[in-house]
């Protein structure tokens, strides 16, 4: 069972981090087209129409990744996770059912009128499409959103005993949507997402500027991708505090791990960077005395819950915690730094100049990503052994009728599924960008506004 159990986690793990590579680019790049475009209808200035055009075939490959790797994970629930879906198939068949309808239907439904609409619609029109794939793209990740929230701080239900087992009943279905952390953890995963799109849109053209290539189109795309990746980084730093306060409120467990408090105290310290000794249960870390008392209560003397007033065995693994948390906090402040940076430059007019930055901001794309996973992995792996937060554990939501070499097997089939899937996306990505934005001929408003710029008027 111990075998069955490590590797159905270990599989769903893969399916989870695999497909999260993707929904974060397209609503990232959602955000970013709907600002091109925008541009581009209020100015009719050409180049925004190019970019535009662009982007959206490189949107249309993420999309179809995306929704691949996503339809796994629906059928993994039923192969591995049968009495977790069971128990919880109340709450997650209302939230994954508003995503189809809200989601899924707005964003697939205008996503061809958004590819190939360009000439056969008008530009309003074609802009609205614009803005309902983006809108489709933001739903679907409040109802994941939801749905993960409210395993995390469940609300909104009851325990219905039925004759294969107890079950969670719905009995509040807008306090289940708005459970404690929900709009915390939406608002700091949609942030995450528009950091993602900017660096992703930051990266490219950065080549382009590198390789002294497209340059009419990369630099006004430089431009709005600083702009989005600063503006949204900022606001992160405010929504993460803001997630952590939730998370000392209903998972003190979490916060405990995240930052290896092992005994509480007062004055308690912040851990900068550091490890822990879990042998001696110590942290050895810089910190800062106070810090965390400060961030969670507004003073310095409050002592934060640690693992000391929480049972033994209901502590997650504290060092594996301790470090992905540390990693994705350290992440953000690279990417802050080299945004801070890239603007300043950017400024100053010396960004062209510098190739050395201009490599740090095609090879930052990874960033994001990486705090993203590390972000997600922390408050997965921090609630354990809970699956369902003081409700349902981990390792009673198994499947009762699949043996080891069954998973065993599963996963080495995704593994060079997931290694082909990822190289034929490599492959097409990398040729649509060499490619680069294309030529678009001029239609009427644009040779008008062509003209009106020239004229000086």
């Amino acid at each position: 069972m111990d075998d069955v159990f490590l590797l159905s986690r270990i599989q769903f793990s893969l399916n989870v981090c695999f497909h999260y590579l993707f929904p974060p680019i397209s609503i990232g790049l959602g955000l970013m087209l709907v600002i091109m475009e925008g541009i581009y209808l209020k100015t009719k200035d050409h180049k925004y129409k190019e970019m535009s055009h662009f982007w959206t075939k490189i949107f249309a490959l993420v999309f179809a990744v995306g929704v691949a790797t996503g339809l796994v994970q629906t059928f993994a629930f039923g192969t591995n996770w049968a009495h977790y879906s069971r128990f919880v198939g109340d709450v997650f068949g209302n939230a994954l059912a508003a995503e189809g309808i809200f989601a899924f239907f707005l964003e697939a439904g205008f996503l061809g009128v958004l590819l190939f609409g360009w000439d056969r619609v008008g530009p309003k029109m074609h802009y609205f499409s614009t803005i309902c794939v983006a809108l489709g793209a933001h739903f679907s990740a409040v109802w994941i959103i939801v749905a993960n929230s409210w395993m995390q701080t469940p609300a909104g239900f009851k325990i219905a005993e039925t004759a294969t087992g107890s079950r969670a009943v719905i009995d509040g279905f807008w306090t289940m949507v708005f459970n404690p952390s929900t709009i915390d953890r939406l608002t700091h995963t949609v942030l995450a997402c528009w950091v993602t799109g900017a660096f992703f849109v930051m990266s490219v053209s950065a080549f382009y500027l590198m390789k002294k290539r497209h340059l009419t189109v990369a630099r006004p795309m430089m431009k709005i991708s600083l702009v989005v990746a600063a503006g949204s980084l900022i606001l992160q730093a405010f929504s993460g505090h803001s997630s952590a306060n939730v998370v000392a409120e209903y998972q003190p467990a979490k916060l405990a791990a995240f930052e290896g408090l092992y005994q509480t105290e007062g004055n308690t310290p912040l851990s900068v960077i550091g490890w822990v000794d879990s042998k001696n249960e110590k942290v050895h870390a810089l910190k800062i005395p106070g810090a965390l008392s400060w961030l969670i209560y507004g003073n310095f003397h409050t002592p934060v819950k640690g693992l000391d007033q929480i049972p033994r065995e209901q502590w997650p693994n504290v060092p594996f915690v301790f470090q992905v948390y540390h990693l994705m906090v350290g992440l953000w402040a690279v990417m802050f730094l080299i945004a801070l940076f890239a603007c300043w430059h950017w400024k100053k007019g010396t960004l062209e100049r510098k190739p050395w930055l201009l490599w740090t901001l095609v090879l930052s794309v990874g960033l994001p990503h990486i705090a993203q996973q590390s972000g997600w992995i922390a408050a997965e792996v921090g609630r354990q052994p809970w699956v369902v937060w003081h409700h349902l554990k981990t390792s009673e939501g198994l499947s009762s009728n699949i043996s080891a070499g069954q998973v065993l097997g599963s996963l080495c089939m995704f593994v060079v599924i997931y290694a082909l899937l990822f190289a034929l996306f490599i492959f097409l990505l990398d040729r649509k960008i060499k490619q680069g934005p294309e030529a678009i001929p001029l239609n009427e408003d644009d040779i008008l506004y062509r003209d009106y710029s020239r004229s000086g008027v």
